[in-house]
């Protein structure tokens, strides 16, 4: 893995690519790659996520949300039991007084 870092990082500092690099199609056809490669990544994600609702799998979103959602209620958890304990320490003090 080094030596090819180390071969692009060469071949970046030749004169001829970075000419290449600074042409105006050259620059115009990296973004269309670019794009294509996200519509082809959301069009895969799509069909993933259809197949797995007809197979009922989980997916990363489907954990992800469900983690969140999880996180969600743990933190309504601690505070309803701060909301009871500061209510029971509310009751003591009444019945002491």
């Amino acid at each position: 893995m080094a030596t090819l870092k180390d071969r692009l990082f060469a071949l970046l500092q030749d004169p001829r690519v970075a000419q290449l690099i600074q042409d105006p199609k050259v620059q115009e056809l990296a973004v269309k790659a670019f794009r294509f490669r996200g519509r082809v990544e959301g069009a895969l994600e799509q069909r993933v996520q259809r197949i797995a609702d007809v197979l009922n799998l989980a997916t990363q979103r489907d954990l992800r949300s469900l983690q969140r959602r999880i996180r969600q209620l743990e933190r309504e958890l601690r505070e309803a039991e701060e909301r009871l304990t500061d209510a029971e320490d509310a009751r003591e003090a009444q019945a002491r007084n």
